[in-house]
């Protein structure tokens, strides 16, 4: 069957601020449509993929006529839904109606049902969970002439009813999954993260496990209920993707799974694998801060990491509580110390609007965020996307917005009772200029620059703080 995987067109500007959006854009490979493609290839059908971050809308739907698909699913966040309607409804109308549609993705998982619904008849179908299996199944009935009932973890349009089956079960075995087809990718160096977070291109992103066995309370999890929370494939099939990635020619990979180090003696001997077979690559991870040592950390410098991300989230320990991250602030000051200790930079992004959390609380946040001195730290929004504890507890935490665009991590989609939409835009603001401007902070910046690609990323920084000065008011007459 001729399949295309799609994610619709946007740009940067649907998600940061025009004047610092190329400062904060990053393209990540789509491992999840990348590994339900590498599936429906392995069993033998044409698939293409098209992504609408490089395309207009006209030239996704031009590629989508040329390639003629039986079959489309089209890949939907929260604040990208309208987006993908919209791309369901014309490839409808440009098909007349020959065509089978299917949405997955973080939305479509969180609502189910309600997607059919909001959509019509432009979507057939949406995936409830993991979507290689699920997707490879509905192909092959539909290749077949037969109907959708009893597909685990697909919900259908059958007329006009809707039909719910059961949910298909986590897939145990990740490593029997083919690795993700980023053949389809075309021109990789395309795919980058922001400036400042990559040493070398191309960039491959990588999976070692998938889940989480954390309950913070912004975040969705499809196997939050299990009692680990964590799948893991194993260290070897792992070692061969990383050289299956550097055979295809990258040359630093972004592990982005929730926290790499969740099983310490794992982690402990990849590195000492990847150190041992002399891989030539830069790597970059996340971490919980309770989850690693200077001897972890230091095995993973050793090994060709040069950069952690660890998620601080707030630096007043009543909304770590509230949040239910399970850490503590010594535990945030220690692991930065450590990490940096042992050669690593090191990233620590912080989330206001927390339930409960006050200006004043914010403000203290951003100096806990200059005591830790990260390398670099971010601020954001705390999303309450579909599916999490906080979006299903609206009523005993804030209020939330109705405008879906609004779900990303700046835009403040939701509110505490204890807060003001303009209280929690307000701190972002202060909150980057106060830490991006400290003489010491540039002073560093510009003793580590060694070359162009260092000086392009200091020009892009510098322009995006200044119009963060600029809609603060600091230059503005009195």
């Amino acid at each position: 069957m001729r399949c295309a995987l799609v994610i619709p067109s946007w740009v940067p500007e649907d998600i940061f601020s025009s004047k610092t959006a190329s400062s904060q854009i990053n393209y990540w490979q789509p491992l999840g449509t990348l590994y339900v493609a590498a599936v429906l290839r392995e069993a033998g059908h044409k698939v293409t993929f098209i992504n609408g971050a490089f395309l207009t809308h006209q030239e996704l739907l031009d590629a989508l006529r040329e390639f003629k698909p039986e079959f489309i699913g089209i890949y939907s966040t929260t604040f990208g839904w309208n987006k993908a309607k919209k791309t369901a409804d014309d490839c409808k109308g440009m098909f007349n109606g020959h065509v089978f549609i299917c949405a997955g993705g973080p939305y479509p998982i969180a609502v189910q049902e309600q997607c059919l619904h909001d959509a019509g008849e432009c979507i057939d179908a949406v995936v409830t969970g993991e979507g290689e299996f699920s997707a490879l199944e509905m192909v092959e009935r539909l290749q077949a002439g037969k109907g959708l009932e009893g597909v685990p973890g697909v919900m259908y349009r059958d007329g006009e009813r809707v039909v719910t089956n059961p949910p298909r079960p986590l897939i145990a075995d990740l490593d029997s999954l083919p690795f993700p087809a980023r053949d389809l990718l075309g021109d990789t160096n395309l795919y980058i993260p922001p400036p400042a977070t990559y040493r070398r291109k191309p960039v491959a992103v990588l999976l070692t496990s998938r889940g989480c066995n954390r309950q913070c309370i912004y975040c969705f999890q499809m196997d939050k209920t299990r009692k680990s929370g964590i799948r893991f494939r194993s260290v070897e099939n792992v070692l061969m993707e990383i050289e299956h990635c550097l055979n295809r020619g990258y040359r630093e990979i972004k592990f982005i799974d929730d926290t790499l180090a969740s099983d310490y003696d794992r982690a402990m001997q990849l590195s000492r694998e990847i150190k041992a077979r002399k891989l030539d690559f830069t790597w970059f991870a996340s971490a919980c801060v309770n989850q690693v040592d200077r001897p972890l950390l230091q095995a993973f410098k050793d090994a060709g990491c040069w950069a952690i991300l660890f998620g601080a989230e707030s630096g007043v320990q009543k909304n770590l509580n509230t949040i239910r991250k399970g850490t503590t602030l010594e535990q945030i000051r220690k692991a930065v110390k450590d990490a940096q200790e042992a050669g690593l930079r090191v990233s620590t992004p912080f989330i206001f609007g927390i339930p409960g959390e006050t200006f004043e609380e914010g403000l203290q946040t951003i100096d806990f965020a200059i005591d830790l001195a990260p390398d670099i730290a971010n601020f954001h929004a705390i999303t309450p996307f579909p599916g999490t504890h906080l979006h299903d507890n609206l009523d005993k935490y804030g209020t939330i917005s109705e405008d879906l665009t609004d779900f990303t991590y700046q835009g403040a989609a939701f509110i505490p009772h204890t807060m003001t939409r303009e209280d929690i835009l307000t701190l972002r603001q202060i909150a980057f200029r106060k830490f991006y401007s400290r003489p010491s902070f540039i002073l560093k910046r510009i003793l580590e620059l060694r070359n162009p690609h260092d000086l392009m990323v200091a020009i892009k920084s510098i322009r995006s703080l200044f119009w963060l000065f600029v809609k603060s008011g600091v230059f503005k007459r009195k």
